[in-house]
C-alpha cells in the first residue's frame, strides 16, 4: 500500500522541480544600455557606441556576447554583438546633414530581457560655424559645486532655464550655428553613462535647439584635450564658446578662440579677453 503512496509523491515532486526550473530558466537578466551622442559629417561613417551591463543586489557587471541592434526611423539598420567589455559598435554611413535620432535595443538574447536605450546622431558639415554653450550658462541660480545641476526621474528635472536662452540659441540655429552642449559629469546625479541622457532630456524638456551634447570628466584640463581633439579631426570652425565659469572661457581664450561669459560675473572673475553679456538676449551681439 505505502508503494503507490511513495510514487505519487515522488511523481509530484518531479512536477513541483520541472515547474520551478522552467520558471527560473524563462527569467532574464535586466540588463542597462546605455549609448553616447555622436558627432560626424554627411557621407562619414559614424562608429555609434553602446554598453551592456547588469546590475544585481550586491554586483554589477558586463554583459559580452549579446546580440544588439541599432535602428533609426524604426528601422534595423546594423546589428552588433557585445565583447568581453560589455561594449559594441555599430558602424553608419548618414547622406545629408541633420541631427538623427537613434534606438540601440537587446536582439533577441535567451538571457537578457528586453531593453533600449536612445541617443543622438549630430551630422554636420564641416565648413559650418560651430558654438560650445556651457550647459550651466543656461540654468538660472547661482552655480553650485556639487551635482543635482540635473537629476534623473520620470522626467530630467533639474533648475530652471535662464531668461530668453532657448529662444535666443534658437535664432543662432535657425540663421548660423551648430551647437555644442557641454556638461560635466560632476554636474548630473546617476551614473556617468546616465549624462548625456539626463542631459538631452533637460534641454528637450525646455524646448532648447537640438544640438550635439559632450559630457567631460570632471578635470579642469578635459574641456581643453578635447577642443584640441576636434580640431585635430577637422572640426576646425569651432571658434567661440558661450559659458558661464571663467575656467570654460580661459579654456577657449588660451587656444585664441573667442569667449562670451553670460551672464555678467562678478568683479574680477572674467579672463582679460572674454566679452561679456549682462543676459542672454545680449549673446548675439558678442558673436
Amino acid at each position: 500500500m505505502r508503494f503507490p503512496f511513495f510514487r505519487a509523491c515522488l511523481l509530484t515532486l518531479l512536477i513541483v522541480w520541472a515547474a520551478t526550473t522552467t520558471l527560473f530558466a524563462a527569467e532574464k537578466l535586466p540588463g542597462t544600455l546605455t549609448v553616447q551622442d555622436r558627432l560626424t559629417s554627411p557621407h562619414q561613417s559614424a562608429a555609434i557606441e553602446a554598453m551592456l551591463t547588469w546590475k544585481g543586489f550586491k554586483t554589477e557587471a558586463v554583459l559580452g556576447g549579446e546580440p544588439l541592434e541599432l535602428l533609426i526611423a524604426g528601422k534595423v539598420v546594423a546589428t552588433a554583438v557585445t565583447g568581453g567589455d560589455g561594449r559594441a559598435f555599430f558602424s553608419y554611413t548618414p547622406k545629408a546633414k541633420g541631427s538623427i535620432f537613434f534606438t540601440v535595443r537587446i536582439g533577441n538574447s535567451p538571457r537578457v530581457a528586453a531593453t533600449e536605450a536612445d541617443g543622438n546622431l549630430a551630422v554636420w558639415e564641416r565648413r559650418g560655424p560651430i558654438m560650445a554653450v556651457e550647459m550651466i550658462a543656461l540654468m538660472d541660480g547661482p552655480v553650485g559645486q556639487g551635482p543635482s545641476l540635473i537629476w534623473p526621474g520620470k522626467e530630467a528635472v533639474g533648475r530652471i532655464p535662464m531668461p530668453d536662452a532657448a529662444e535666443e540659441l534658437g535664432k543662432v540655429t535657425q540663421f548660423y550655428y551648430n551647437l555644442l552642449y557641454v556638461v560635466t559629469e560632476d554636474q548630473v546625479a546617476g551614473s556617468t553613462s546616465q549624462a548625456s541622457a539626463q542631459a538631452r532630456q533637460w534641454l528637450k524638456d525646455r524646448k532648447f535647439p537640438v544640438g550635439h551634447i559632450l559630457v567631460l570628466p570632471s578635470d579642469p584640463a578635459a574641456l581643453g584635450v578635447k577642443l584640441d581633439a576636434l580640431h585635430a579631426d577637422g572640426w576646425k570652425t569651432l571658434k567661440v564658446g558661450v559659458g558661464r565659469t571663467k575656467a570654460f572661457a580661459e579654456t577657449f581664450l588660451q587656444r585664441r578662440l573667442d569667449a562670451v561669459m553670460v551672464p555678467e560675473p562678478a568683479k574680477g572673475d572674467a579672463p582679460r579677453k572674454a566679452k561679456i553679456a549682462k543676459e542672454w538676449k545680449d549673446v548675439r551681439r558678442k558673436l
